[in-house]
């Protein structure tokens, strides 16, 4: 059984957002994910853990640029911005 497993998703910031301590604003918008998990040994069932999270960045000038981020910091900046509501274009017009 593989001790490593790797998962890849896209996801959406509907608005900026802030990762890691470096005070950096990453701009809204889509973003590739990639998370590694580790295999949790001694258990009398299968379970991973998440090790790490990578991110990678817009395009910009230079090339393309992954982050490596924490995974609880990064799921915490996507809960941020998903219960910082629905962004103005994207609100239900009053009738």
């Amino acid at each position: 059984m593989a001790t490593l497993r790797t998962s890849r998703t896209t996801v959406t910031f509907v608005r900026p957002f802030l990762l890691g301590g470096s005070g950096e604003v990453f701009p809204k918008g889509e973003y590739d994910v990639e998370t590694d998990e580790e295999l949790v040994v001694g258990l009398s069932f299968v379970a991973y853990r998440r090790v790490a999270t990578y991110v990678r960045l817009h395009p910009q000038p230079g090339g393309a640029r992954t982050l490596t981020v924490d995974p609880v910091e990064f799921d915490a900046a996507l809960a941020r911005d998903l219960a910082s509501g629905p962004t103005r274009q994207e609100a239900t017009p009053e009738c």
